[in-house]
């Protein structure tokens, strides 16, 4: 009787070895949990889109939607309180030369928004010059904009039918490098921001910014013709002391939002 039960033991011991060494293979062919890698997904197209004269009705030829555009700048108030937001009223994408910086009379836009250029796949083709008219500078309260916003950038007042693209009235952007950003569908730019503000002379600085890209798409508006539209949108950043401004209704930093809408008509 205790020799059966022995056996029988050794035949329950047996049988459990080859089941561990069974189910032991058996794991060892089962593929680990593949784990998931969160991060962002960037998808670019091949979209170009070039001014060509701005020849009106041409579709390859891209023109600057200027009614339907802005630029707009936010600091703080006095440095620490909430926003001081406004917008230029005049401004443009041309790369004003020397020679160019005079006063124009006329109510429209005095250079031609053509010098910039957009290449969604190929950011070393892409590339923008622009212009703001300093004095132009509206935050919706006409004592302000005429009064200290006047002396306190160093600039002149407006000039009823005149557009001011004089050295004393124009702030400057023109970009030295457009690169992709790998962790989003934007660009990274550097440009460089000239302006005298309150200084004897205008002095240049390098200034890294975003920039969005607004997808190409058709519309149509009422019974009128379909046409295309794009955007691109820049952001960047600049220290006003750096450029004479002393007042101290404003904090150092100013904060600059380009939003340019773009047409085909």
């Amino acid at each position: 009787m205790k020799l059966l039960t022995n056996k029988t033991l050794m035949i329950f011991l047996i049988l459990i070895s080859g089941y561990g060494y069974i189910a032991s293979c058996t794991h060892e062919s089962v593929v680990p949990p593949t784990v998931a890698t969160s991060g962002p997904i960037i998808t670019r197209g091949t979209n170009i889109q070039l001014p060509g004269n701005m020849v009106v009705g041409d579709t390859t030829q891209w023109k600057l939607d200027k009614a339907h555009s802005n630029v707009l700048w936010s600091t703080n108030y006095v440095g620490v309180a909430g926003l001081l937001t406004g917008r230029f009223n005049q401004f443009g994408m041309h790369e004003v030369i020397d020679a160019e910086m005079q006063n124009y009379l006329t109510a429209g836009q005095p250079l031609k928004d053509t010098s910039w250029a957009f290449n969604e796949a190929d950011p070393t083709k892409t590339y923008f010059n622009g212009y703001v008219q300093v004095n132009q500078s509206n935050t919706g309260e006409p004592g302000r904009d005429g009064g200290c916003n006047v002396s306190g950038l160093g600039t002149v007042p407006i000039v009823t039918g005149t557009q001011n693209l004089t050295l004393t009235n124009i702030a400057r952007i023109k970009t030295t490098s457009v690169k992709f950003d790998p962790l989003s569908n934007d660009y990274i730019v550097t440009l460089n921001f000239t302006w005298k503000g309150g200084l004897a002379a205008p002095l240049t600085q390098s200034i890294v910014g975003r920039l969005k890209y607004v997808s190409k798409a058709r519309v149509q508006i009422g019974t009128g013709a379909a046409y295309s539209v794009f955007g691109l949108q820049l952001k960047f950043q600049f220290n006003c002391r750096d450029f004479g401004v002393v007042s101290t209704s404003i904090a150092d930093k100013v904060d600059i939002e380009c939003n340019m809408n773009f047409n085909n008509k």
